[in-house]
């Protein structure tokens, strides 16, 4: 009933702006993804660092191909802090990208597409024993979102990823994940400390609105071999599964807050600019 603008064909007429055919819910005021229009941000001193429990834990999985490679997470791994009401645990999480010629990222920073944005990790308040329950609250989900940034060097962290990707290229295939904690898969806890945050929606029928998002500023490196085995995964039809993004959705109106890490990033990166002009250094770049 639904599909992504690279499957769009005239024998198969679905695209992600015809969503609500699917579910209603896709026309909703607060749908996701969004570009983050950074000067618009408010700081909210609320969105403290994030606590991260068990995020080391080693465990096993599968990775499934469903159009955007999901994994199963156990319940372990926990989230807290970072302005959320309470504690979320994580369910799973999938990853989005684009093609070799282009980015494919869901959100946008100031109209910028990085080349994916992975490990939506999904996670529900701890309460819940599943996420068709969690996604009755209108904040019971939390997802965090992930930019990645190509890179020189292959970033070994996500062999267990990339190789078992190489196993999955038809539609509904399915392997076992070689062992993997979510840590390894991030950019080290303490530079974890900058962030946007808004409410908004799952970003696939049933789009439905009961999800926190947080979107992290520092990137992930992956490198041009590393990307190209997700481009050579295979759409059911047997297309080359590219550009699993959603575009972007209005605001309507809602507010993006930022952490305090974020502005004093920025403050100093401007500060260490101003300095590199006064003492004539700007002229060495």
């Amino acid at each position: 009933d639904w599909c992504y603008q690279s499957q769009f064909s005239c024998d198969h007429q679905c695209n992600p702006n015809k969503w609500d055919h699917a579910n209603s819910d896709c026309d909703g005021r607060y749908q996701s993804p969004i570009n983050v229009v950074t000067r618009k941000t408010l700081l909210d001193e609320r969105l403290t660092p994030f606590k991260f429990t068990n995020y080391q834990q080693i465990f096993r999985g599968f990775i499934k191909n469903n159009g955007h490679s999901q994994v199963g997470v156990p319940h372990l791994s926990t989230i807290s802090g970072g302005g959320l009401s309470t504690t979320y645990k994580a369910v799973q999480f999938h990853l989005h990208w684009g093609n070799s010629k282009g980015p494919g990222s869901e959100h946008t920073i100031d109209g910028e597409q990085y080349p994916m944005e992975q490990l939506h990790i999904v996670h529900m308040k701890h309460h819940y024993t599943d996420l068709s329950t969690a996604l009755a609250d209108q904040e019971g989900v939390a997802v965090l979102g992930f930019f990645y940034e190509k890179s020189n060097s292959a970033n070994r962290k996500y062999d267990p990823i990339i190789t078992s990707l190489r196993s999955i290229k038809a539609a509904d295939g399915n392997t076992s994940l070689p062992p993997v904690s979510l840590a390894q898969l991030l950019p080290p806890e303490q530079n974890l400390t900058s962030f946007y945050r808004y409410k908004g929606s799952l970003t696939t029928p049933g789009c439905t609105e009961a999800v926190v998002w947080t979107l992290f500023e520092n990137t992930i490196p992956l490198s041009s071999d590393q990307l190209r085995a997700f481009f050579d995964l295979k759409f059911h039809d047997g297309k080359p599964m590219v550009d699993t993004f959603r575009p972007v959705q209005p605001l309507n109106g809602r507010q993006v807050f930022r952490s305090g890490a974020t502005v004093a990033l920025t403050s100093t990166a401007l500060l260490v600019a101003a300095l590199a002009s006064a003492l004539g250094l700007s002229q060495l770049n």
